[in-house]
């Protein structure tokens, strides 16, 4: 697949909230649309990661260490709603900038139900999925709920690693396409 910027020809900007059990390759997929579409790629978890890290957690990926950001995560989104104002800011910089896409990770379905709730543009929900990578369950409502969503698109990431790129870059085309 040829590697330019600008496949895509399309007026509207894009949010897709994207979800995935840990570990399916939500990141490496986002990076793979970042070589084809002008995009930003955030996270509501950005946030309580960087306060966990001021704190002693070392960016491990352990059920434990899931844990406790899924938890930090539900302690600030009832205080100060701090997940969804960093996903606002974000949204309003995609907005006022040059990027087509915007890749918004969420795990729990009420807080991309509240995201969708405030933006005004088009938005659509992709779930990624890929039989037999991590755990049945890492212990947390966050993660272990992902699929209990009612997602606009699900793609299963199913390729090598050589073969995910032009499968998924070919997927998001045509999902823009048709929006």
């Amino acid at each position: 697949m040829e590697n330019s910027k600008k496949t895509w020809k399309h007026k509207e900007k894009v949010l897709i909230i994207i979800n995935g059990k840990g570990g399916v390759g939500k990141d490496t997929l986002c990076a793979f649309a970042g070589r084809y579409f002008q995009a930003r790629n955030v996270s509501s978890i950005t946030p309580i990661k960087e306060i966990a890290a001021a704190h002693g957690w070392q960016g491990e990926k352990t059920p434990k260490a899931r844990r406790f950001l899924a938890d930090l995560k539900e302690a600030f989104t009832r205080y100060n709603d701090l997940p969804t104002r960093y996903l606002l800011e974000q949204y309003k910089k995609f907005l006022a900038g040059e990027e087509e896409l915007m890749f918004v990770h969420i795990r729990e379905g009420s807080e991309i139900d509240k995201l969708k709730a405030q933006v005004s543009g088009k938005c659509i929900t992709l779930l990624i999925k890929r039989t037999g990578d991590g755990p049945e369950s890492w212990g947390n409502a966050s993660d272990d709920e992902v699929e209990n969503y009612p997602y606009d698109f699900i793609y299963e990431n199913s390729h090598t690693l050589e073969e995910a790129e032009a499968d998924f870059v070919s997927f998001l085309t045509q999902i823009l396409q048709r929006e």
